[in-house]
């Protein structure tokens, strides 16, 4: 992780020497890891811990390598009235608390309820509906949460809430149905090609199935006519 965000910071500062070519100096950039795991965060949270020398050598050597060492918020040392004190907006709370508890937890309904009132300022707040369905939509994602105890739950902080939960679920219903059609699509364009043109490249399933819809129609519509594997893909 400290390698990774080493690299995080350093293409920031590449995008802005894009921007900016005649920069002499860089901007501040602070890393910030969120820790949700289930067990405590036990790596290394600088990147000279990483960095393969007997600690005589590397003593010796600091003064010449990369400490950079980023701030690390691991959820699972904090308990939820912790989380409280650090006087967050409602949002910012109720997020934490989802990273916290929500992946694969069939109760997480019930156990927001006593957030009720911070989950209503979210929605109080400008803007807050789109922000309360993105909510909605990642406990709909990584919980095992019944979808009715969801819904009640929503009904529950008012009908704009309600609202949210209808189209949240709506939302993920067409984009279900729209990746079982992108799959079925490159099932049969793979179907069509590997009939024409013999053994794919093993690279090929790969690309298809990353397409949208729209670039797999314009695949199949080349390989109707198309001589070669290129003149589908060029």
């Amino acid at each position: 992780m400290a390698f990774r965000m080493l690299r995080y910071v350093t293409r920031i500062w590449d995008q802005h020497l894009r921007g900016h070519p005649n920069a002499r100096r860089l901007p501040a950039v602070i890393p910030l890891v969120v820790h949700h795991g289930r067990s405590r965060w036990a790596g290394p949270v600088q990147l000279l811990e990483l960095i393969d020398l007997d600690p005589d050598a590397k003593e010796a050597m600091q003064p010449y390598l990369p400490g950079f060492e980023f701030l690390l918020d691991d959820l699972g040392a904090v308990d939820a009235g912790q989380l409280v004190d650090r006087g967050l907006t409602p949002s910012a709370l109720i997020t934490l608390l989802l990273l916290k508890t929500a992946a694969g937890n069939p109760r997480i309904t019930a156990e927001l309820r006593p957030w009720a009132g911070h989950l209503r300022a979210v929605l109080d707040q400008p803007g807050g509906g789109e922000t309360f369905i993105a909510l909605l939509t990642y406990i709909e994602l990584v919980s095992e949460t019944p979808a009715g105890e969801l819904r009640d739950l929503a009904a529950s902080l008012g009908p704009d809430a309600e609202e949210a939960y209808v189209t949240t679920a709506e939302m993920l219903r067409a984009e279900g149905e729209a990746r079982s059609e992108a799959r079925w699509r490159a099932e049969a364009l793979m179907e069509m090609l590997s009939v024409k043109f013999g053994p794919l490249p093993e690279s090929m399933p790969k690309t298809v199935h990353a397409a949208s819809i729209d670039q797999i129609k314009a695949w199949a519509a080349r390989a109707v006519t198309a001589e070669t594997l290129d003149q589908v893909f060029g």
